[in-house]
């Protein structure tokens, strides 16, 4: 896999960038609470934090209900799709790799659909388990499309399977919902990607498997290492390559797919912010995967707190701002990064 910035970092030099990182996402987890169409000074949401009681005011019910619970589920699913970005270049030595690419999104999208139309159900909190069945169920097939062969899952058959599978479920979503004017309603309120709405039964939902997605996860940080160089030598250095892509594909579907169904399809995330974390650390997976778990939720949060501010008292998306800042960010990033090779 070719990185954008390959020179080594040593680990005394990199463990205080984790740090900073942490004061950061803090400071962006406060303004994600204070900041909106009511803004809330740093007293109250004290006050609220440290009796944690809805005394019925105001802006003690938007603290506790609202922006709590969206904060805490913009940094976990943040961090899970960051991380899964990661993972999934890393697996398939694929530099533009990510939960949309590898069929994440379309599977989701494609059970909620069948919610809809089929059962007949409505609401996000219902979606929410019909997109991780469906998440995981497209990256499953993923995987056994890219396995058929004798060479297995290679990493561009791997692509190859993930463009296939994403361009064939996404023209069934796209057929059923052009049939069905309830379904195209209900399901682009899902697809637009937010944090807005999503309460506390979701958070409590899928918090449970993103928090085990993530501690998993930094095991993977040698194996890819491994990979990185090449099939051949990680079995020469003693790898199972076939069983460390199953487990790989397992903590992704568990990220990917929790975040997906919580939050909608959230573009971007996964794919600019690995090479975000290569930037800042190198190509060391041992590193790039902590970084990418603390500098996801800081864009992602961000991007949250922009859309809330810039059309006061209504907001933009989460998933419409971030698909207006990734763009250049990732080009930017991209072209800093040939500068640096030639």
């Amino acid at each position: 896999m070719k990185v954008l910035i390959s020179t080594p970092r040593r680990a005394p030099a990199l463990a205080p960038g984790l740090a900073v990182l942490g004061v950061v996402l803090a400071v962006v987890a406060f303004l994600s609470v204070t900041q909106g169409s009511r803004d809330i000074g740093l007293g109250e949401v004290l006050g609220a934090l440290g009796s944690w009681t809805d005394d019925g005011t105001t802006n003690t019910t938007v603290t506790l209900e609202l922006r709590v619970p969206r904060t805490l589920l913009g940094i976990l699913v943040g961090a899970a799709l960051g991380v899964a970005g990661a993972i999934l270049q890393g697996v398939t030595r694929n530099p533009l790799a990510d939960a949309g690419i590898m069929g994440i999104n379309s599977g989701a999208a494609v059970f909620v659909v069948f919610a809809i139309t089929v059962l007949g159900l409505r609401g996000v909190g219902v979606y929410v388990w019909f997109a991780f069945a469906g998440a995981i169920a497209a990256l499953i097939l993923v995987y056994a499309v890219a396995s058929l062969g004798r060479e297995g899952a290679t990493p561009v058959k791997l692509a190859l399977a993930g463009a296939a599978v994403t361009a064939g479920l996404g023209s069934l979503t796209t057929g059923i919902v052009m049939t069905n004017v309830d379904a195209l309603n209900e399901l682009r309120f899902w697809q637009v990607g937010s944090l807005a709405g999503r309460y506390a039964p979701i958070l409590t939902g899928v918090a449970p498997f993103l928090i085990a997605g993530l501690i998993a996860s930094l095991a993977f940080g040698r194996v890819l290492n491994g990979l990185a160089l090449g099939e051949d030598i990680a079995r020469g250095l003693g790898q199972r390559v076939g069983l460390t892509r199953v487990a790989a594909f397992g903590v992704v579907a568990v990220l990917a797919g929790a975040a997906t169904a919580a939050c909608g399809p959230i573009v971007f995330i996964g794919l600019v912010v690995p090479h975000m974390a290569r930037f800042l650390c190198g190509p060391d997976y041992r590193w790039i995967l902590p970084y990418s778990m603390l500098l996801a939720p800081i864009v992602l949060l961000l991007a949250d707190v922009i859309g809330r501010v810039v059309v006061p008292p209504d907001e933009l998306q989460v998933g419409v701002v971030l698909g207006l800042l990734g763009a250049p960010v990732f080009i930017g990033i991209v072209r800093y990064g040939r500068m640096s090779e030639a």
